[in-house]
């Protein structure tokens, strides 16, 4: 059974977003079916940090991709989502 990698540029919608809950909440809003291979930060301007997550899914899941940036769109403290890559692991 095949995964997909996909990874995601995550701006948080404060910069006094705490990125550690803001982790949390991403896991817990995430389908069953996916799951949080790691997470790294990067810094944007201005004390503005970019939380880049990497979330594999099962390739076989249809739809699976757009159930999955709608899970991440309703998390409140998300202002913009942006996929960086898409790749079959």
């Amino acid at each position: 059974m095949a995964k997909v990698l996909i990874s995601y540029k995550i701006l948080p919608s404060e910069v006094t977003v705490d990125l550690n809950l803001l982790k949390e909440k991403i896991k817990k809003e995430l389908p069953e079916y996916a799951s949080i291979r790691k997470f790294a930060e990067e810094p944007i301007a201005y004390g503005l940090v970019a939380l880049i997550a990497h979330i594999t899914i099962p390739e076989e899941k249809p739809g699976g991709l757009d159930e999955l940036e709608k899970s991440l769109q309703n998390i409140e403290e998300i202002s913009q989502i942006e996929t960086l890559m898409v790749h079959r692991v």
